[in-house]
């Protein structure tokens, strides 16, 4: 279905007459073909980058400048658990992986060890700071990526302007539309694909929730299940869900029973492949129901852990 009105920021016009999405392509280069009429905000702080980004001044139908700064994205501090978690995926990422990394602490903490690396690739829904930083290095070059090689692949990105500056006019970046990078068809033609990603909760069955959290919606659900699921059908790749084993100051454990009714499966039991707290990293495929529930128990924090195995008892886990 055809949409009447689509509206974008867009980098100022090249000397060919192109604007480019620039941070934010996700669905709008498919809108942008659907549309019947197209309007841009021309932005100079917007980055001109390449791939399916580039919109022709002859697509558009009306054009308006707005020369704001971007909206930022800063790395926050790291947590103590992030030290443990960060190196322990990071030595599972093998040299020539193609990283995907989700927003939040934990996935930025593995990019920090990754410094010592060789020949990463990056085909990503979200590119970030860390990655920028792993490029900046020399680690990230995607000289063996089996798609797009030597080319940064993203939909979306956010970090500090430091970040848009370096995007900006490098041919290296290239955005497409979320519906081929989050193909999992797609992510999977990549070999050593690797996925890293952060959830909220896990529960004794392996349903990881990314974004529900308190009764109230805390995030959508992205493309961490494409991800999941086009990363463990590439050859070599592996998926890494990864959470702190406490909220609150320690005081409630992110490992429970079973997900709250009401609350959101973001990736399905039968999909959860690598789990990883500060407190180990665990493989459920392959594993029986008994076995799960087991490995699931090892990355509670151990003042919960009596309580989740009577509660495994009740559920006939164990």
């Amino acid at each position: 279905m055809d949409t009447d009105i689509a509206m974008a920021t867009v980098s100022p016009m090249d000397k060919a007459g192109f604007f480019s999405l620039g941070t934010a392509n996700d669905y709008f280069s498919t809108a942008a073909r659907h549309c019947k009429r197209l309007f841009v905000e021309v932005n100079r702080n917007m980055p001109r980058v390449f791939g399916d980004s580039l919109i022709h001044i002859s697509e558009v139908d009306a054009v308006v400048e707005n020369h704001v700064p971007l909206m930022e994205l800063r790395i926050a501090d790291a947590k103590p658990e992030d030290d443990i978690i960060g190196p322990a995926i990071a030595a599972m990422v093998p040299d020539g992986a193609t990283i995907q990394l989700g927003i939040g602490n934990l996935p930025n903490a593995v990019a920090r060890y990754l410094m010592n690396h060789k020949d990463i690739g990056i085909h990503t829904e979200m590119l970030t700071e860390g990655m920028v930083n792993l490029i900046e290095a020399g680690v990230v070059n995607g000289r063996i990526k089996n798609l797009h090689p030597r080319k940064h692949v993203y939909t979306t990105a956010a970090g500090t302007k430091r970040m848009y500056e370096f995007m900006n006019d490098n041919p290296s970046m290239e955005s497409y539309a979320a519906s081929y990078v989050c193909s999992p068809s797609v992510i999977a033609q990549n070999d050593k694909m690797i996925s890293i990603n952060s959830v909220l909760e896990v529960d004794l069955l392996g349903q990881a929730n990314a974004e529900y959290l308190e009764g109230t919606t805390f995030s959508g659900t992205g493309g961490q299940l494409d991800f999941v699921r086009g990363a463990f059908a590439s050859r070599g790749g592996k998926s890494f869900l990864a959470f702190y084993s406490t909220a609150k100051s320690g005081t409630i454990s992110r490992v429970v029973p079973r997900l709250a009714s009401g609350s959101v499966v973001t990736t399905p039991r039968a999909d959860t492949n690598y789990l990883a707290t500060e407190h180990g990293i665990v493989n459920l495929k392959g594993k029986s129901t008994r076995e799960r529930a087991l490995l699931i128990i090892s990355l509670a924090h151990p003042k919960f852990r009596d309580e989740l195995m009577k509660h495994a008892e009740d559920m006939y886990l164990i």
